[in-house]
């Protein structure tokens, strides 16, 4: 069995980001050489996401307007109690989750035909990490 690993790296300019990963995932895969298995994408810190769905602006303002309903930024959480302003983010992070495994098939990331993969940062505007993982033969 094969492994292969690869670190992304975003700083984004925006407390609140999505950004669609999916060619650099497909990099990661047509690197590694695995022709059938699976990919592990994941964010590496608490207050981001990684998460498949389709890469249609109207959603995407959707997923935002739901998540800021669940968990609204603001003051009144207990986390903020420690000096810190990011509550919202750590929930909204459980709500979306932090990674995903996807499909390899004839040395392919194997998605639907809508399917793309983003990173989701909540608490944003510094260095951040998200790790592919990918195993197989």
């Amino acid at each position: 069995m094969k492994s292969y690993t690869k670190y992304l790296v975003f700083n984004t300019r925006n407390r609140r980001e999505l950004v669609r990963i999916t060619g650099r995932v497909e990099d990661a895969v047509r690197e590694s050489g695995v022709r059938e298995g699976l990919v592990l994408v994941s964010a590496m810190h608490i207050t981001a996401a990684v998460f498949v769905n389709d890469d249609e602006p109207g959603l995407h303002q959707d997923i935002w307007d739901w998540l800021q309903e669940l968990a609204p930024y603001g003051p009144d959480y207990r986390h903020h109690r420690t000096g810190e302003d990011n509550g919202d983010a750590h929930l909204k992070s459980l709500l979306i989750h932090n990674q995903t495994i996807l499909p390899i098939t004839n040395g392919r990331l194997d998605l639907g035909p809508w399917q793309q993969v983003f990173y989701a940062e909540f608490d944003g505007q510094r260095r951040k990490r998200v790790i592919i993982k990918v195993i197989g033969e």
